[in-house]
């Protein structure tokens, strides 16, 4: 986590509020291809999109995007924000850089395929039970604990489609990918179980991240997401894409 939180951010002079004003726009750096979390398809951008340009729209500002592949590329490009920026004490976060209030609870939930047993925790997990990791994942190490079966996998999206399918009984998962998984395939739906609240390495708040920020943009990002989140819009946008919204 401290890899990926850390990769995107150089340190380069700060922006203030006042230059973002001036100009008129924000920038956010985003994948183009990695829906629910975000896309370069006007007709589903995906919620960091619809977050970022939400709170866009709460400063007055316009929203500019900068497609980005893979995240650590975000240090070559200058943009402002970056969504799902982890928020613990425990993760160091750059000096360059500085976070957002928390906008939503993240995490590694634990996934089941259609009719298959659940337990409510990492531990419960049995022998005989074949479960899905990201390879050299902190929830592979977790899971590597208990006496069930591990089969690596190095897309999420793959991991998904074989819960679904019945290959795996479960697999260790972000809760977004797999309620976007039942909103594209309510024909083959899994079902999300929230284990991760009882693993702290598993859970955690995201903020926005900002680049170059001064105090005063932070302060408005801030005033911004409080509203959002207050107004119920963040929880909205998230809800469309079949994701829990859950408050940090």
């Amino acid at each position: 986590m401290l890899v990926a939180l850390a990769l995107p951010w150089a340190a380069v002079a700060s922006r203030p509020l006042d230059e973002i004003r001036a100009r008129g726009e924000i920038s956010v750096c985003a994948n183009p291809n990695a829906l629910p979390f975000a896309s370069d398809k006007p007709e589903t951008p995906g919620f960091q999109i619809e977050i970022a340009r939400a709170i866009a729209q709460q400063m007055g500002l316009r929203l500019h995007v900068d497609w980005i592949v893979p995240r650590y590329r975000a240090s070559m490009v200058d943009c402002d924000m970056l969504m799902d920026a982890i928020a613990r004490p425990d993760v160091e976060t750059p000096p360059s850089i500085k976070l957002s209030v928390p906008y939503h609870i993240s995490g590694v939930a634990l996934v089941f395929g259609p009719g298959k047993r659940t337990v409510a925790t990492y531990r419960d997990l049995q022998a005989g039970m074949r479960v899905g990791v990201m390879m050299s994942s902190m929830a592979s190490f977790i899971v590597s604990k208990t006496p069930a079966t591990m089969v690596p996998f190095g897309f999420e999206d793959d991991l998904v489609a074989a819960i679904a399918n019945g290959e795996i009984d479960v697999g260790a998962i972000s809760p977004a990918t797999a309620g976007y998984h039942n909103l594209k395939n309510p024909g083959r739906t899994v079902i999300v179980v929230h284990a991760e609240d009882t693993e702290p390495d598993l859970k955690w708040p995201v903020a926005v991240g900002l680049r170059r920020a001064d105090p005063a943009l932070v302060a408005a990002v801030n005033g911004a997401l409080s509203k959002l989140v207050d107004d119920g819009a963040i929880g909205e946008i998230y809800k469309r894409y079949a994701v829990d919204y859950r408050r940090p």
